[in-house]
């Protein structure tokens, strides 16, 4: 999807801005949450999602798992907080966080 550092660097940048639109609880990965990444990952195709686990392996599976099922790429991750980022097939200028935060 995305490989070179000056893209990257671009989506840390806008990303830095971003809140979390998805938290995952004690309860993980359900469905539903499932759903709703999917859905923001379309409509906005940056986003944070926060990550409440016990520890630094599990918030990592958790990330990598929400990756495979969203087909999506983990940009960063810091702490409690993963970027995820996907490529809308039709992306929505007032929507997208690329479009939208990218200068003219």
């Amino acid at each position: 999807m995305t490989s070179s550092s000056q893209e990257l660097k671009k989506l840390r940048a806008i990303a830095h801005k971003l809140k979390p639109v998805v938290t995952i609880a004690q309860k993980g990965l359900s469905e539903t949450v499932c759903k709703e990444i999917d859905r923001a990952l379309e409509q906005h195709e940056l986003i944070k999602v926060k990550i409440l686990a016990a520890d630094r392996d599990a918030r990592k599976e958790v990330a990598e798992e929400i990756c495979q099922t969203s087909r999506a790429t983990c940009i960063q991750s810091i702490g409690n907080i993963a970027v995820l980022y996907r490529p809308a097939n039709k992306p929505d200028p007032r929507l997208s966080n690329i479009l939208r935060h990218t200068p003219a």
